[in-house]
């Protein structure tokens, strides 16, 4: 008889991840990881009622650096994933990196791309990527006085975080000054509007294109386009995000490329050379004016709500893909997309973007997942057997389908059986690319 001991093989260890945020876009994420065949433990801090039945929600608030660095080195977090912009802004990356924690997201002075505009123009001015032309102030009366000379339209943006609402296109003089004193003077956004910048109007259609980067190598996603304004037909007042669709006939292969090749890859590189190397989602959301892409604006997370429009169409395993980043390998990791496409319909509280209430109790909602439609909490809370408001945005109802216009069917039908008091959505999200 042989001597040989038999080596029983020991259970690999169950891989934990957490993910910051509680909207739309962080439900996307852990429903994404969820599939992955690796099968991790999810947790979310603080998540929806919509995450509770994918992960452990936990009641961390996500821009609370110290308590999600405790609780990550208490759980032996093995990956975090920040979703929203303001935990990146304050620093979480670093927090995480000095205690030897895996994350995934920029560094504070990387995450400058977005916490600052002017940071971000000035950067973009010094790479010669194409944008808009602008002029940065810090004091009410220079702007105002800068007013006086311009040609309407023109466009007003507060330098810090504001939601993505701290945008505003001015058509009149009148207007103009009344968003310098609301911006500057008021202070409605508070110190993120202390400093604006009063950019050239460009006309044309917009598009997203994000994209994973570890530093070196950059992987564009399948382009998508947002729709800011609250109303159809783009009227009304901007937003975080009223729908979105993937992916959008003018994000052409050649397009991307270019994209790729005039703005990600130089701004990767810019940012390297300034000694804060981005590694992450960078999103660049482009105008494209006669086919030529100029940036509006550089995000460093995934946009919300274009995440629920990609994400459904990644077929790469996400885990797979993040840790690539966190590790510098992302050129192993070969990323892919599923065919079809994907239509998000925000639906949100009467009164968005403005003063909303919150505490209704929403019906209609599936108790299954449904082959062709997805829903992904944004704005939610539960009370007792109901799943109630608890936000601006409530839920983004994305439709899939071999083509846009099935996929935009697929989401109204969904959207047609929720109600909520007060709910409003538009009604025509995707209808342009549709129309072309």
């Amino acid at each position: 008889m042989s001597d040989a001991v038999l080596e029983i093989p020991l259970a690999s260890k169950t891989m934990k991840v957490l993910v910051v945020g509680n909207g739309g876009r962080e439900h996307a994420l852990v429903w994404k990881l969820a599939q992955s065949p690796r099968r991790p433990k999810l947790y979310c801090a603080p998540g929806n009622a919509g995450i509770m039945s994918l992960a452990c929600c936990v009641p961390i608030k996500a821009d609370d650096i110290a308590a999600l660095t405790a609780f990550a080195r208490q759980e032996q977090i093995d990956l975090t994933v920040v979703g929203p912009e303001a935990p990146l802004a304050l620093g979480l990356v670093d927090a995480f990196r000095n205690e030897g924690l895996r994350i995934f997201g920029p560094t504070k002075q990387a995450a400058r791309l977005e916490s600052s505009k002017i940071f971000s123009k000035d950067l973009m001015m010094r790479a010669k990527i194409p944008t808009a032309m602008a002029r940065s102030f810090d004091r009410a009366s220079d702007a105002l006085a800068y007013v006086d000379q311009q040609t309407m339209p023109i466009v007003i943006k507060a330098d810090g975080l504001a939601q993505g609402k701290g945008v505003v296109i001015a058509t009149t003089k009148d207007h103009a000054r009344r968003t310098i004193q609301e911006f500057m003077e008021q202070a409605v956004f508070g110190e993120a509007g202390k400093r604006v910048i009063i950019e050239q109007f460009l006309d044309g259609k917009e598009l997203t294109v994000m994209a994973f980067t570890d530093g070196n190598t950059i992987v564009p996603f399948l382009p998508a386009q947002d729709h800011k304004r609250v109303g159809d037909g783009d009227t009304g007042p901007n937003t975080g995000g009223m729908g979105a669709y993937c992916p959008a006939p003018l994000g052409t292969e050649s397009l991307c490329m270019q994209v790729t090749r005039d703005i990600l890859r130089p701004m990767v590189e810019a940012m390297a050379r300034l000694g804060t190397p981005f590694q992450g989602v960078l999103y660049a959301g482009l105008m494209l004016v006669k086919d030529t892409p100029y940036v509006l604006e550089f995000n460093v997370r995934m946009g919300d709500p274009e995440t629920q429009v990609v994400l459904p169409l990644l077929k790469t395993d996400l885990l797979d893909v993040l840790e690539a980043v966190v590790d510098h390998r992302l050129e192993q990791v070969p990323v892919t997309w599923h065919p079809g496409a994907a239509v998000c319909v925000v639906m949100a509280s009467d009164g968005y973007p403005g003063p909303y209430r919150q505490g209704l109790v929403i019906h209609g909602l599936p108790t299954t997942e449904q082959p062709s439609s997805l829903i992904f909490h944004a704005g939610t809370a539960r009370r007792g057997d109901h799943i109630v408001t608890a936000g601006g945005r409530v839920l983004s109802v994305v439709g899939l389908g071999q083509t846009l216009q099935e996929a935009q069917l697929q989401a109204y039908q969904q959207v047609a059986g929720i109600s909520f008091d007060g709910c409003h959505y538009r009604r025509d999200i995707a209808a342009w690319a549709i129309a072309q």
